[in-house]
């Protein structure tokens, strides 16, 4: 009898033990999630970045059902009647309108999850969010509650330093160095890391929508012309520049005269462009070189000798990298497809579990 139990023991042992979780994941998609006051980028396990829309939610004011998410909310910013409202549910990386953010983020993850899923709508995914490193707990937890809100069954938080780091090939566990800047569309996050840690950090609610609402009140006050904020992003992206250039670029912008409240085209150049942006940038680049000050000189070598390495939208601005490399005196190189550190660096850690428990900020489940 004893041999008869021992065998059904070691048959037992040798049958493949599958977790709960590691059940579910055969079937559901595992999900990180750039959640920007700009753009929102998602990534799905063996697939990659599959969704790239902006951070936008049209609802109707009363009933707040939603009409549209995204690029088709985005296309109705300044042409919606009263009765509907266009809203970013974030504001400086921040949730700043919960409903809206939860409707969004279920939107995305219904749209990758059932797409090709063998059992649609079930189990629900594994989530990982970058989060700004300024956040307090109560907003963490925001962020946390609306994606479990939205269907994820579990919910995993990540600085975005941190994440966008991992997104620019950069080794954050190794006894060095690194030095990662992310301007993004509401907060520049800047962190020294080193061990899986960050030494020093800092997150000022000052990026790209600064720079747009620069360019706005400039012209407003120099051609008393009107821009909405799309055509003041527009501005910034063909002919934005934070240093002179051998040829400067022009740019014709069309908006409501003040004076005669008539439509009104005029032509901008980089070099007013840039005075506009003056302030912004210096206020970022401020920043940067005060978080160097305060950075160990052990890790101020390595920094020196691999360069500062710029992510996010605000990154391709011309000229900003060598600008911060003059204030900084130290190369500053700018990572390959910066827009997209963050989810990357996201999907890298749902990809290393031992790396997700060792950084995450909050877990809800």
């Amino acid at each position: 009898m004893k041999k008869i139990i021992s065998g059904i023991q070691k048959f037992y042992l040798k049958i493949p033990k599958f977790p709960l979780n590691g059940i579910f994941g055969i079937f559901s998609h595992d999900v990180g999630i750039d959640l920007g006051t700009a753009n929102t980028l998602v990534w799905v396990y063996g697939k990659g970045i599959v969704i790239r829309e902006p951070s936008v939610v049209s609802r109707h004011k009363r009933t707040k059902e939603v009409l549209a998410i995204g690029t088709s909310a985005k296309k109705m910013i300044g042409r919606v009647p009263q009765t509907i409202e266009t809203i970013r549910p974030l504001k400086d990386g921040v949730i700043a309108d919960f409903d809206a953010a939860s409707a969004m983020l279920k939107y995305y993850i219904k749209k990758v999850h059932e797409s090709g899923t063998v059992i649609p709508k079930i189990p629900k995914p594994r989530v990982v969010i970058g989060i700004p490193s300024g956040v307090t707990e109560v907003e963490r937890r925001a962020v946390a509650d609306a994606a479990l809100a939205s269907g994820a069954r579990e919910a995993h938080l990540i600085e975005e330093p941190m994440a966008a780091a991992l997104g620019a090939g950069l080794a954050v566990e190794e006894p060095e160095g690194i030095f990662i800047i992310d301007i993004g569309g509401g907060t520049t996050e800047m962190a020294v890391i080193s061990l899986g840690g960050i030494v020093i950090g800092k997150s000022i609610r000052v990026a790209g929508d600064e720079m747009n609402e620069a360019v706005i009140n400039y012209v407003r006050l120099k051609y008393s012309l009107l821009l909405g904020e799309p055509s003041a992003e527009e501005v910034k992206i063909n002919i934005g520049t934070c240093v002179s250039l051998k040829k400067e670029r022009q740019f014709v912008v069309r908006g409501r005269d003040l004076e005669s409240g008539l439509p009104k085209s005029i032509k901008l150049t980089s070099t007013e462009i840039r005075e506009a942006l003056a302030e912004t940038v210096q206020e970022i680049v401020r920043n940067i070189v005060n978080t160097i000050e305060e950075t160990p000189p052990e890790l101020i070598g390595d920094i020196m000798e691999k360069g500062i390495v710029m992510a996010g939208g605000g990154s391709l601005l011309t000229g900003i990298d060598s600008l911060i490399s003059d204030a900084s005196k130290m190369p500053v190189v700018v990572a390959d497809d910066p827009m997209t550190c963050v989810v990357r660096g996201c999907g890298k850690i749902l990809e290393d579990k031992s790396l997700l428990y060792k950084i995450r900020l909050v877990k809800g489940l």
